[in-house]
């Protein structure tokens, strides 16, 4: 707790995710869990599952200075995506019939991947919406109350495009790809 304004201090998205969750429930005005206690264990592994091959593979392979590392990092993501969008075939969310903390961990990487990470980190194999599930489920969750008013795609598109020289020196931020997130999807 910083001392001095008597504020939280807290840079670790899983942390701070689970604290508004669980700390600051009693005070909120939507009383929704994305961590309930029958869930949490699940969420846990879940997020332990995707953080390393997807949340931080899109940085390995985006960042690698080598071919054979580069490849590694694809692979290591493109082989998670795959798992999971099987996963997503039998049921609606990644720990079962409701939105968890696990789901806003992978939206977060899903909805950047299009806009940024297929081109500027070379993830480029396939697009999330070449995924029959993985497509649906990002409009699925980007579509629950909320979520969308949090996704600015121009800052996203220009954070990452301007903000990595030796990756993109000359700073050309890309106007598409068009995504309509908005359309209908199949995850009821």
């Amino acid at each position: 707790m910083g001392q001095k304004n008597e504020t939280i201090v807290n840079n670790e998205s899983r942390e701070i995710m689970r604290m508004f969750d669980l700390e600051f429930n009693a005070i909120a005005q939507n009383k929704t869990s994305f961590c309930p206690p029958e869930l949490q264990e699940e969420i846990d592994r879940t997020i332990d599952a995707i953080y390393q091959p997807i949340n931080n593979g899109v940085y390995r392979a985006g960042f690698a200075t080598t071919q054979s590392a580069y490849e590694e990092g694809l692979n290591d993501l493109f082989q998670a995506l795959d798992r999971w969008d099987s996963h997503l075939s039998q049921q609606r969310y990644l720990c079962g019939s409701q939105l968890t903390e696990a789901d806003i961990c992978l939206f977060t990487t899903l909805i950047r991947f299009d806009a940024v990470y297929y081109g500027h980190f070379k993830c480029n194999l396939r697009h999330i919406w070449d995924y029959p599930n993985l497509g649906n489920y990002l409009k699925d969750v980007y579509q629950y109350p909320g979520i969308s008013d949090t996704c600015n795609f121009d800052h996203i598109k220009k954070h990452y495009y301007k903000s990595h020289n030796k990756i993109n020196p000359t700073g050309i931020v890309p106007q598409g790809p068009i995504l309509d997130l908005d359309s209908g999807h199949n995850r009821q």
